[in-house]
Formats: structure tokens, C-alpha cells, sequence
């Protein structure tokens, strides 16, 4: 489920569409057993730091809600490195204010993951490119083994693996992945 469909369609896929402002329940869905939730937008694209809360906590927080209410007893949720209730920055303290949050919701296993930067087809997400992405991403490139695990881009396909393997293999408690370990082996 999402904001929008996915630019894929398969036969053992089914997509819901949600609006997410006032979301109570799932529509549809009568039970999910494991939520998966990489929900996330930017203060530039949401236009304030309102609307970026609207929909990097309040959102998490509702989907969360709704999953558990219909069954739920695992949470893979995105985050972002350097999340932390106390910061002083705005868009991690309200990553990390979502994680408290969630932790509250009595999930039996909760899995956060904190990636670096992402990196991938913005394009095909209907998403623009953030300025310096395009340089990093070339500088992560060619100095790789200088650059610790923990602050290399990572792609979002290692996250959704990583995330997916964690809530499988984590019977119970709360779990937090640091970029470096959802990074793929070379």
C-alpha cells in the first residue's frame, strides 16, 4: 500500500492506494501478520516543516496504528541515520520522536532501519534529484574503501532486503540497523 501505485504491476501483487491524511484502518485489508513501512518525504518537496511531519511521523504513526489493530505483530519501518528525539535538527528529531513512537505501539518486534543517503532511480519515483545527490553518489563511487560503512549511499533495495531478513529473523524486541550493516557484501 501507498500514496500512489507502484510503477510495477504482477499477478501476486496487490496494490492499495491510501489517502493517508485521517487514516483510521486499512480499507480491504482484514489482516497482515508483518508492516513494512518506508514512508518519507523532504521538507523541500512536502513545502514546510508541518507538512514534513504530516507524513514522516504523524503518517508512520497512523499506518502503524492501523496494522496492528488488524493484527500485526512485526514492524519493519525506514528511518534515517542520525535519528534522535534530543537533536537539534529538525529532520531527525523528528525521525527520532517517530521511532519513540513506535516503540509504544507494543509491537512484539520492531526493526528500524537508519540508512545514509539513498540512492536510486529518483526519476522513475516521480521524485527530483537532490542537489549534490548526483556527487556523492559519483565521490561514493571512487572512494569507497575510504568511506566508513555506516555513512556510504546505500540503495533502497540493500534497505528493503535488510529490513525484510531482520523482521524474519527477530523473534522478539526492538531492533536498529545501521547503514553498515544493510550494506551489501562485495
Amino acid at each position: 500500500m501507498g500514496r500512489r501505485a507502484p510503477p510495477i504491476q504482477h499477478p501476486k501483487l496487490i496494490q492499495h492506494v491510501l489517502d493517508l491524511a485521517g487514516l483510521k484502518k486499512l480499507l480491504g485489508i482484514a489482516h497482515v501478520d508483518d508492516v513494512f513501512i518506508a514512508l518519507g518525504t523532504t521538507i523541500k518537496t512536502a513545502g514546510s516543516q508541518a507538512a514534513f511531519r504530516a507524513v514522516d511521523f504523524d503518517a508512520v504513526i497512523a499506518v502503524a496504528r492501523a496494522a496492528k489493530a488488524i493484527g500485526a505483530s512485526r514492524l519493519g519501518v525506514v528511518s534515517a541515520m542520525g535519528a534522535s528525539p534530543r537533536s537539534n535538527v529538525f529532520y531527525s528529531r523528528v525521525k527520532g520522536e517517530m521511532e519513540e513512537a513506535l516503540a509504544q505501539l507494543g509491537y512484539q518486534t520492531l526493526i528500524i532501519a537508519r540508512p545514509s543517503m539513498l540512492a536510486g532511480d529518483r526519476a522513475a519515483l516521480a521524485q527530483p534529484e537532490r542537489p549534490g545527490e548526483h556527487l556523492a553518489l559519483i565521490a561514493t563511487r571512487w572512494l569507497k574503501p575510504l568511506i566508513p560503512a555506516n555513512y556510504r549511499a546505500i540503495a533502497g533495495e540493500a534497505v528493503a532486503r535488510a529490513l525484510i531478513n531482520a523482521v524474519q529473523q527477530t523473534r522478539q524486541g526492538r531492533r536498529v540497523l545501521l547503514s553498515g550493516e544493510m550494506q551489501p557484501r562485495d
